[in-house]
């Protein structure tokens, strides 16, 4: 079979590497469609996957909609070159619309609820979407499939991932002492249009009440100012969940991060006013703080209930909530062999 994945953020990366390996592990052939956006390039080159770059990311709604127009017209050309027996994607724009000029089957699978541009755009030609059952959003009328998974465990359940403590001390982490992980996004996103991050000043005093309990490390999106530089995660991608594995706490405003740092058993802060259908489910189940009205005070008062945990009970209730989940890789490699040969599946 002929597999065409396309891949246009870093996280993508890695939910489709486990699930790429497994189908040219079973004979197939895939074909990489990638997109020039933060370390995405990086991670695949680290992962040695080859892949074709078909657009490089826009900021803000009007160079979104160009670099839309120039990676569908790519995407297209793409696939009438490689011919591919499905298409699969993490949100799947282009694919969608390639599927649907060229009766390709298209298959997506997504968790953010409140991409409301990119839902219109998309479901509608969408040949199945595949969502966790803690996901609230639009799906594809009859073309939906729930079931309990995340994306993360496409990549950090047990079978896939163990943490090397090794590779974490060479991406910075500090055997002697605490250390905490920070994480900034950048808004960029379609579906982070009208979103801002944390102010400067809450930023430098948050840091500086971490700094003095151990060691910080800050992976961001944006540039930071120059007095918080030396904080600035130096690591490879594609080391930082070793590091993150052996954190003691992680903080920040990426949803994936903080669900990362959960099922890795390490205690979270999601620090945004965005939501999340399974940043929700977690915090329903005492797995993830969870503030929107983000200040000094509010984050250390979250961080200080997360530096006093009982760390038998946070074991016991990550072990229950890992034991409930589904490894997500299987579940994308079964769905694309079901859409890409249904008379032999």
């Amino acid at each position: 079979m002929r597999v065409l994945v396309d891949i246009v953020h870093p996280a993508d990366v890695l939910f489709f590497l486990n699930p790429i390996r497994a189908l040219k592990t079973l004979g197939h052939q895939v074909c990489i469609a990638s997109r020039h956006k933060d370390v995405t390039e990086e991670l695949l080159l680290a992962f040695g996957l080859e892949h074709r770059t078909l657009s490089t990311a826009g900021s803000g709604l009007p160079r979104l909609g160009l670099e839309l127009l120039q990676r569908d017209l790519a995407m297209l050309s793409l696939v009438r070159d490689f011919q591919p027996h499905v298409m699969v994607g993490f949100g799947g724009i282009s694919i969608s619309h390639a599927g649907k000029l060229t009766g390709t089957p298209a298959i997506s699978f997504y968790d953010t609820e409140r991409a409301s541009l990119q839902h219109r755009i998309t479901l509608p030609f969408l040949t199945h979407l595949y969502v966790p059952d803690s996901y609230t959003g639009p799906t594809a009328k009859n073309r939906t499939t729930r079931s309990d998974w995340n994306k993360e465990f496409s990549y950090l359940h047990p079978h896939n991932f163990s943490p090397d403590k090794a590779v974490a001390e060479a991406a910075g982490l500090a055997a002697d002492s605490k250390n905490f992980f920070l994480r900034l996004v950048g808004w960029q996103a379609s579906h982070d249009l009208g979103k801002t991050g944390w102010r400067e000043d809450t930023l430098r005093a948050f840091v500086t009440h971490l700094a003095a309990r151990g060691r910080v490390h800050i992976s961001s999106e944006r540039r930071l100012p120059e007095d918080l530089q030396a904080f600035q995660y130096t690591g490879s991608a594609h080391q930082v969940h070793h590091l993150l594995a052996y954190c003691d706490s992680y903080i920040g405003e990426s949803a994936t991060m903080a669900s990362e740092a959960v099922l890795l058993g390490i205690p979270a802060l999601y620090a945004t006013s965005d939501r999340r259908g399974y940043t929700d489910q977690l915090a329903g189940k005492n797995l993830l703080w969870q503030i929107t009205d983000v200040g000094t005070d509010a984050l250390t008062q979250a961080f200080n209930e997360i530096e006093a945990l009982d760390r038998r009970e946070w074991a016991r209730r990550v072990q229950q909530y890992r034991s409930g989940k589904i490894n997500a890789a299987q579940l994308v490699v079964e769905a694309t062999l079901r859409h890409g040969a249904p008379d032999t599946y």
